[in-house]
């Protein structure tokens, strides 16, 4: 868990400006949703499923076609190469 400064927790719940706040405000997140539903095996599970969703989805869509952009403008690393 991220520890930033108690003064810039109310602008990193809206606007997180690094990884450490942004980290700062899912967490938040997730406290105030699992205080609502309930400290329960279910509730816990199901947010474990929504951020591993949320993950993989955030890599298919978003990290992935990055990733191919950057291998045609400098080749991929997972070629075949040839033995001399």
């Amino acid at each position: 868990m991220p520890y930033i400064k108690e003064e810039d927790y109310e602008r990193a719940e809206r606007e997180p400006e690094n990884s450490g706040e942004l980290n700062f405000c899912l967490t938040t997140i997730v406290q105030d949703y699992l205080k609502r539903v309930g400290k329960r095996y279910q509730n816990m599970n199901d947010i474990i499923g929504a951020l591993e969703g949320c993950k993989i989805e955030f890599y298919r869509r978003v990290v992935a076609p990055y990733e191919d952009t950057k291998i045609k403008e400098n080749g991929d690393v997972y070629q075949e190469r040839t033995k001399e």
